[in-house]
């Protein structure tokens, strides 16, 4: 007699077609799964309807969708966001009253509070569960946004009690697995899993590049944006020549749209698709990764996985012992330079003059790009998942 299928559920708000990077990933995790032995369902916020997209694309056979309508945007107030949020919660609840997985995948999207309802819904109905942190919160939340003490205490007890009861973790590179370890005290084991990057099947990465940068990304709080603009208008003025190009929204995208008015050289395309933003990246010799040191513990830029593959130097401007410095030097994929405005400057001059060219070294970049593929990503999560 066939055994009924295991029931796995996947969680995550961000999906595809919005997400196009972990949202396809997951999407294809889920559509190659043995549908015989196991039953996945995919429990989202739905912001682009899902399901009319899934047919259009004739995507998602065999997999069961239960995606919760979005009522925020990026743009909306604070006020919108949380009841959002709750909303979501709720549905997440029901859902899984509803399906009864025996599994559930879980990740910080969003944070904390979600991966603590799948935690106690599995110590009830004795099922397992897999806490992917691609984030650290509420820590990484508490380097942008001061967090009142009192709530943070309470989101940072939630959060290490679904760590410790986890089956297991995943996270993106060894230095936030320390983390991790240390402020968890979790026993379970701890896997790396970088995450993967957009597909660059459709980007041309054969023409001649442009000398000078690329920025794709959120212009977010931590990305140094006002800092790096201080460097390139220093730049400007002092005579430099170099182009430099940011693709992305956030929260400094009126201040990015002002400077492409003063600069001739400088140009922002406002927020793009994860195709466009990927041939922006190949079209340069540079990368920019401007990241803010403190937050490095707990987070990693996720554009970094697309600069790997377009082919770019990459120049992190950053502390040297952070753990985005160290991935840049210990892959041979770029330079590290300190945040300091004549550090920065000079190096923009150096690079016009020629002083470093192609830094890259290729049979490093090839084994990174392999680390780094959907296919390489989706078999490392079906061994966690599945096995």
């Amino acid at each position: 007699m066939h055994k009924k299928p295991i029931r796995v559920a996947i969680i995550n708000r961000s999906f595809w077609p919005v997400y196009p990077v972990i949202g396809e990933a997951l999407l294809r995790f889920a559509e190659r799964a043995p549908k015989r032995e196991y039953s996945l369902s995919v429990i989202i916020q739905d912001k682009a309807d899902i399901k009319s997209k899934l047919r259009e694309n004739k995507r998602g056979k065999g997999v069961f969708f239960y995606p919760a309508r979005s009522l925020s945007t990026s743009k909306s107030r604070i006020l919108v966001r949380i009841l959002d949020l709750l909303f979501f919660m709720s549905w997440v609840i029901v859902t899984l009253l509803w399906i009864r997985p025996k599994r559930v995948y879980v990740s910080t999207d969003p944070p904390v509070i979600v991966p603590f309802i799948v935690m106690i819904y599995c110590q009830l109905f004795r099922a397992k569960y897999i806490y992917h942190l691609q984030d650290i919160h509420p820590e990484a939340t508490n380097v942008v946004l001061s967090v009142n003490k009192w709530i943070y205490k309470l989101l940072l007890n939630m959060d290490v009690m679904t760590m410790q009861k986890a089956n297991q973790l995943v996270t993106i590179n060894s230095h936030m697995a320390s983390v991790i370890k240390s402020r968890s005290g979790s026993k379970a084991p701890i896997n790396i899993l970088p995450n993967p990057a957009v597909s660059f099947d459709d980007i041309d990465t054969s023409k001649p590049k442009i000398l000078g940068f690329s920025f794709c990304g959120n212009a977010g709080r931590l990305q140094r944006i006002p800092f790096i603009l201080d460097t390139i208008e220093t730049y400007y003025k002092r005579g430099g020549c170099l182009e430099f190009t940011f693709a992305g929204g956030g929260l400094y995208s009126h201040h990015l749209k002002k400077f492409a008015k003063k600069f001739p050289n400088f140009y922002y395309h406002g927020k793009v698709s994860a195709n466009e933003a990927a041939q922006i990246s190949a079209d340069y010799t540079w990368a920019l990764l401007p990241i803010e040191d403190e937050v490095t513990r707990f987070a990693f830029p996720s554009k970094s996985s697309s600069y790997v593959f377009s082919g770019a130097n990459i120049l992190g401007i950053c502390g040297a012992e952070t753990s985005v410095a160290h991935w840049v030097n210990e892959n041979r994929i770029g330079i590290v330079v300190k945040p300091d405005l004549e550090s920065v400057v000079n190096i923009f001059f150096d690079i016009e003059n020629g002083a470093f060219g192609n830094i890259i070294d290729e049979d490093y970049r090839d084994a990174l790009k392999k680390d780094l593929s959907f296919d390489v990503f989706i078999e490392r999560l079906n061994k966690l998942v599945l096995a």
